[in-house]
Formats: structure tokens, C-alpha cells, sequence
């Protein structure tokens, strides 16, 4: 059975519990990738053009640093990483958490927490900064999934 790791980023907490409760399902290691300055609801607000996470998602090289580290990610070969939606894809501070380490020969399935917005290309988006990695389309979720629904899900990749 392969070594899985969940990391996420909850920006309202939302992706915090299904990450958590998708980790206790499979019996994974959880990691959250908090960024090194917090996010404000002021920041958080997608109507306003100028709040931090607007600024961020109009900017593809933007990179939001990270507080801390996953200490041996050489010990997982499956990483499941949680996000909530912005834009129809990954927060950018995903982008940052991809960039940090070597995903070569892992298994990369990216899970998304939305009411509406789908995942969009984050799949894509993922594998272009994980080379050497295979980084699967992923799934959105809703905070209201059962964790027998993730178990099933996630188990197609831990049998590998």
C-alpha cells in the first residue's frame, strides 16, 4: 500500500475539514500549507479588485510564501492536495507549495472545496510546475462529502 500524504490550504476552514476527514479515512498524514502572512477576510474578498487574493489570481507568477515545510516529502509516493476554488483553479499559494519540493514518480490528486465553481485546469496547471510527477484531473467537493465517499474515491490511487 503506497504512503499518502493530504496538504491543504483552507482559506475558511471549509478545506480543513474535509482534508481532515479524508485523512482519517485513509489513515494519511496531514500537512497545512499556511501561508507565511495570513489571509484577512479583507484579502479573501473576490469582489474587490484589489484585495490580496484578486491581486494574486490575476498574477501567474505570484508566489505566496509559506510558514512551514513538509519534513520528508521523499516518504510518500501519493499527495493528495486540498484547495478551495479561486477562479476556476488552484489558490496561488498552491502553485508556491508545488514548486517547493521534488514530485517526481508521485502520484499528485489535487481535491477541491467549492458550493459551485469546478476545479477548472488545476490538474494541468499542477503537472506543468510537478515535471516528472503524474498529476491526476482531481475532483471538487462540497464540505458536506462523506467520509466513506472520499475513502472510495481516494482508493483507486493508494492500491497502486
Amino acid at each position: 500500500m503506497s504512503k499518502a500524504l493530504v496538504a491543504y490550504f483552507s482559506a475558511s476552514g471549509v478545506t480543513a475539514k474535509l482534508a481532515g476527514k479524508l485523512a482519517d479515512a485513509i489513515g494519511a498524514d496531514q500537512f497545512e500549507i499556511i501561508p507565511e502572512t495570513p489571509y484577512t477576510e479583507a484579502d479573501l474578498n473576490w469582489q474587490n479588485n484589489r484585495s490580496r487574493s484578486s491581486v494574486e489570481m490575476n498574477d501567474r507568477s505570484c508566489r505566496p510564501a509559506i510558514k512551514s515545510k513538509v519534513d520528508d516529502m521523499a516518504q510518500y509516493d501519493v499527495v493528495f492536495i486540498g484547495f478551495p476554488v479561486w477562479w476556476y483553479r488552484e489558490p496561488s499559494i498552491i502553485d508556491t507549495f508545488m514548486e517547493a519540493y521534488d514530485f517526481c514518480g508521485k502520484t499528485v490528486i489535487p481535491f477541491a472545496t467549492s458550493g459551485m465553481s469546478e476545479i477548472g485546469d488545476s490538474g494541468k496547471n499542477m503537472q506543468e510546475l510537478a515535471k516528472g510527477a503524474k498529476v491526476v484531473t482531481g475532483k471538487r467537493f462540497t464540505g458536506s462529502v462523506s467520509s466513506d465517499e472520499l475513502k472510495k474515491w481516494a482508493s483507486a490511487w493508494l492500491s497502486q
